[in-house]
C-alpha cells in the first residue's frame, strides 16, 4: 500500500537525484532473494548544507519510522543508518532507542566527502576500500553483499513517514546559506522558485546584480545569476549566496577545486586528472582566463561530465564552468 502512496504522492528522492521514490522501492520489492537491505543515508558532506543536520536534530523519531516502513515492505532483513562522524556521535545514543527490538544498525561513515555516494556506501559498510563502483548494476538489483539494497536519504524518509500518515502537503527542506542576513532549513513548497523561496524566508538582498547564487551544494553546484532565480530548484535544495562585491571568483574556484581533489577518490582517470589540469590553471589565472586557458578548461569539463565513472566526476565541472561563464 504504501509504495501506491509513494506513487501517488509523486515524491521524488532528496539527495538531489530527483529519481521517484516509489520505483526504486517497487524495484527493490519485486526481485526475489534470500536477503535483501535498506539504508538510510545521512552522511551529509556537501560544504554549507546541513539539511539533514536540522532534520535530525527535530525529526529524528519520523525518520526512524520512514526507515522501518521501508524495512517491512520490501521485506528486508536489515536497514542501517549511515551516519557522518557528528551525527553519529550526537544521536547515537537517542537512535539506539528508538532502534531498539528492530533490525536496524548504525554504521559510522568514514571521513571523505565520497565516502557519501550511494556505491561507495556499499563497499564501505562491506569493509572494502571507500569507492564508487559501476552502474549498472544499480543497488537496487545488486547492492550490500550482492542483495537488493533500498537507498534513500534522511529528507526522504521523513517525508515517507509523512506520506504513510496522510499528511504529506508537497513540501521539501530547504538550506539557505552564505552572505545574507536570514541562514537556516526552511520548509516551503517544493514548486517555489529560487526568488520565491528567498523572497519567502527574506533572504532576496538588494540591489540584486550585487548577487550570486550557487545552487545544489557548495561543491558540484551551478552558478546562478539574479536573472536566472525564475526555476524551482530540482536537485539538492541548497542555496548558497554570495555577493559580488565581496568575493573574487577565482579564488572561490580554487577553493571549490581543492576540495574535490582531496575528497576524489582517484579511482578514474578523468576525474583524477581533470581536476588536476583545472587546479593547473586555476593557479596561473590572475584575473582573467585567457581564450587558450578557456579552450582548456572547457575540453575538461567536457570529458569530466561524459567519461567519469560516478556522479562525483560526471558534476565536478558544472561550478567551474557556469563560474567561468558568468562571472569572468
Amino acid at each position: 500500500m504504501i509504495i501506491e502512496q509513494l506513487k501517488q504522492s509523486g515524491l521524488l528522492g532528496r539527495s538531489g537525484s530527483n529519481f521517484p521514490v516509489w520505483k526504486k522501492w517497487e524495484a527493490v520489492k519485486n526481485i526475489s532473494a534470500d536477503k535483501k537491505f535498506v539504508i538510510c543515508n545521512a552522511s551529509e558532506g556537501e560544504p554549507e548544507v546541513f539539511k539533514d543536520a536540522f532534520i535530525l536534530e527535530n525529526y529524528l523519531p519520523e525518520v526512524i519510522d520512514g526507515v522501518k516502513i521501508a524495512l517491512q515492505e520490501i521485506g528486508a532483513s536489515t536497514a542501517y543508518i549511515y551516519l557522518n562522524k557528528n551525527f553519529y556521535l550526537k544521536y547515537k545514543n537517542k537512535l539506539l532507542q528508538l532502534i531498539e527490538n528492530s533490525p536496524i544498525e548504525l554504521f559510522e561513515k568514514p571521513s571523505g566527502y565520497l565516502a557519501g555516494e550511494e556505491t561507495a556506501i556499499l563497499s564501505t559498510i562491506e569493509g572494502r576500500r571507500v569507492e564508487p563502483r559501476i552502474k549498472p548494476p544499480f543497488p537496487t538489483e545488486k547492492g550490500l553483499w550482492g542483495k537488493p539494497t533500498l537507498i534513500n536519504n534522511v529528507e526522504t524518509f521523513y517525508w515517507v513517514n509523512k506520506i504513510a500518515k496522510g499528511e504529506y502537503s508537497h513540501n521539501r527542506f530547504y538550506c539557505i546559506s552564505g552572505d545574507t542576513p536570514n541562514p537556516g532549513v526552511y520548509e516551503l513548497p517544493e514548486t517555489f522558485t529560487i526568488k520565491q523561496t528567498l523572497e519567502r524566508t527574506t533572504n532576496y538582498q538588494l540591489p540584486a546584480t550585487n548577487y550570486f547564487y550557487q545552487i545544489g551544494g557548495g561543491a558540484v553546484g551551478e552558478i546562478l545569476l539574479d536573472t536566472e532565480l525564475s526555476q524551482p530548484i530540482k536537485g539538492l535544495a541548497s542555496i548558497i549566496i554570495f555577493n559580488k562585491e565581496k568575493e573574487n571568483p577565482i579564488d572561490l574556484m580554487k577553493n571549490w577545486v581543492q576540495f574535490l581533489m582531496l575528497q576524489n577518490c582517484d579511482q578514474c582517470a578523468p576525474c583524477r586528472e581533470g581536476l588536476y589540469r583545472i587546479n593547473e590553471i586555476l593557479q596561473q589565472i590572475k584575473e582573467k582566463p585567457t581564450e587558450e586557458q578557456l579552450k582548456t578548461l572547457s575540453d575538461i569539463f567536457d570529458v569530466l561530465e561524459k567519461s567519469s565513472l560516478c556522479p562525483f566526476g560526471h558534476t565536478a565541472y558544472l561550478p567551474f564552468k557556469t563560474a567561468i561563464e558568468k562571472l569572468t
